[in-house]
């Protein structure tokens, strides 16, 4: 039995050398994961999101959109998910002094990467804590096989509503107007 164990803090994360971007440190309830930079496939599809979200959210006024933002939730919970967006009210009073969110967006979107441990964190580790900081909206992308599957708040839990495929259309209560092609988004 381990009585002590070991619990990265974002104070850790800032006494690691810095990499030139090559890999992606994030904490969750104090575990240290470590990520590769992704594929360009995954980039592009972060990428378009973020641009169809930032488009639409300068033409509403609502909120904002940003690629691989600093979520910091609590000092044993920090990541960089791909993409975010988060109303004006929230970003009024989210933001740390070095430019980290430190209130749960409305929306987090992440990208999958290949492999079993990528897709865990993403589909069971990332999802539990998205709903416990209240997170109302989770997309999950998969670029491989060209899928976007929605995760709403229900009863204080993120939970599946839905997978799109290549012919669907994206929309969202919480995005009110916004709609994208999935097809697009994979182009």
């Amino acid at each position: 039995m381990v009585t002590n164990p070991l619990r990265w803090t974002t104070r850790d994360l800032d006494a690691l050398p810095d990499d030139g971007g090559w890999k992606r440190y994030e904490i969750i309830d104090g575990e240290l994961f470590v990520t590769r930079a992704p594929h360009i496939r995954h980039q592009g599809v972060a990428g378009k999101l973020h641009v169809r979200l930032e488009i639409w959210s300068e033409q509403t006024g609502l909120g904002n959109a940003f690629q691989t933002p600093g979520v910091i939730f609590t000092p044993t919970d920090a990541v960089i998910p791909d993409v975010v967006w988060i109303s004006r009210e929230r970003l009024g009073n989210g933001v740390d002094e070095a430019g980290h969110l430190i209130v749960a967006p409305e929306l987090m979107i992440e990208v999958l990467s290949p492999g079993e441990l990528n897709e865990q964190r993403d589909k069971e580790v990332k999802l539990k804590l998205y709903s416990l900081h209240g997170v109302q909206e989770y997309w999950i992308t998969n670029w491989q096989l060209k899928t976007l599957e929605i995760y709403r708040r229900d009863q204080a839990q993120l939970k599946l509503v839905g997978t799109l495929l290549e012919s669907d259309s994206l929309s969202s209560p919480l995005l009110p107007g916004f709609s994208v092609a999935i097809a697009q988004i994979f182009q």
